[in-house]
């Protein structure tokens, strides 16, 4: 009776561990004998999957992972703006030419957060334009409209945009059309705080409520302790790095740069600026000896003015005899990209370049702001240049276009889109 109660009891484990729920299992007579299963009801509680727990968005901890978050720059790798590779005829004819104050030398940190700020829409009272919304990198640092577009939308800009490719050479370095700014470094924020153009004026509350508002944007404090070894952000600050940014758009790579290259030679009559061009067609081989020689010696003289290699204006140039009495001794930009642009002069006044090519041959009013090269004798110039001649010199200003500023990644939009 034992063993069979032991095996019994093996049985009925067996059975109530393999078969759960199933009645009959050893196959008795299903009255309940004494080799009937019994039938135990039994609850099998599934065990759950554990969910692990989401991992938390890392904190960004240092500056570099926070300037990421909102642009393309990589802090720990800058790009170059403190030390271009330039031709050789960017030498010490051009540098006596450099309006950089010792102050504010480039650098590529500071530079960097120029960049930032170029591109920033947050920099107008209602974030919807930034210094590039008018100066185009596309366009030569230019506005494709003869008037810029205010943040307002229905109010525009009492003057055309400027063109900033080599603004460091013009030599004592005044800014604006007019010359009000004396550097760029003061010209820098006067648009964001113009009540057409970015519009924080003083009825907006200045450029302090800028910087509340900067003090609030993570990538601010972050650039600027980047830049200036603290957070502290100040109108100063910004037109350094303004200014820098501004200055490293050096123009060195146009059709008529790279023809240079071939030929200078800082031992040569003029430097050579005055031999034929190698790949240039006759027609701007014509308008390069036009434009570089005088007009005592058969040319236009445009380059006593616009002087080459950076095409910048001489620092000495009074006003172009646009209108008749003339007072406002107005500059202008370099020619580098001048064939970008689509309107001309402060004013946009002439919508291409044969336009501007006419009024230097037969338009010049006379006044007292009336630069005296474009004189003859006490009577404003009169050039007298063929049809073909003009072109000529139109054919040789587009020469001066310089597609690898107006692509350089270094000088794009480096926000996330």
């Amino acid at each position: 009776m034992s063993r069979y109660l032991v095996q019994r009891t093996r049985f009925s484990t067996f059975t109530i561990a393999s078969c759960l729920l199933l009645q009959a299992c050893g196959g008795g007579d299903g009255n309940g004998g004494e080799n009937s299963s019994v039938t135990l009801p039994v609850t099998v509680t599934p065990v759950p999957t554990p969910t692990p727990a989401p991992s938390p968005t890392p904190t960004p901890t240092s500056l570099a992972q926070i300037v990421a978050q909102f642009t393309t720059i990589d802090l720990d790798n800058l790009l170059n703006y403190a030390n271009p590779n330039l031709p050789a005829y960017y030498d010490n004819t051009v540098v006596n030419r450099d309006n950089e104050p010792a102050n504010n030398q480039l650098e590529d940190r500071i530079a960097t957060l120029g960049r930032v700020l170029f591109y920033d829409t947050q920099l107008s009272i209602n974030n919807t334009k930034s210094c590039a919304s008018c100066h185009q990198q596309s366009a030569g640092f230019d506005d494709p409209d003869r008037f810029s577009t205010g943040f307002a939308g229905g109010t525009f800009t009492a003057a055309h945009a400027m063109r900033l490719g080599n603004a460091r050479y013009f030599q004592p370095g005044s800014a604006f059309w007019d010359k009000r700014a004396d550097s760029l470094e003061e010209q820098a924020t006067e648009p964001i705080k113009n009540p057409v153009e970015m519009g924080w004026d003083d009825a907006a509350g200045g450029i302090n409520a800028l910087i509340t508002r900067m003090e609030g944007l993570e990538y601010y404090p972050a650039l600027f302790e980047f830049a200036f070894g603290n957070a502290t952000i100040t109108e100063p600050r910004m037109q350094q790095a303004l200014a820098q940014f501004e200055r490293a758009m050096i123009s060195s790579d146009s059709r008529w740069d790279q023809a240079y290259a071939q030929v200078f030679n800082p031992n040569a009559q003029n430097r050579n600026l005055n031999v034929n061009l190698p790949g240039f067609t006759a027609s701007e081989n014509r308008g390069r000896q036009l434009f570089m020689s005088g007009r005592n010696n058969g040319g236009a003289g445009c380059s006593s003015c616009h002087q080459a290699p950076t095409f910048a204006l001489a620092g000495n140039s009074d006003s172009n005899g646009l209108d008749a009495g003339e007072t406002i001794e107005f500059k202008s930009p370099s020619l580098k990209g001048v064939a970008l642009s689509s309107f001309f002069m402060h004013d946009g006044r002439f919508s291409s370049l044969a336009e501007v090519v006419e009024h230097y041959n037969s338009g010049i009013q006379d006044g007292p702001a009336l630069d005296n090269r474009l004189r003859q004798g006490n009577n404003p110039q009169r050039l007298n240049l063929s049809d073909a001649d003009k072109q000529a010199l139109v054919d040789f200003m587009e020469t001066l276009t310089d597609n690898s500023l107006a692509s350089d990644i270094r000088f794009t939009n480096p926000f996330r889109q």
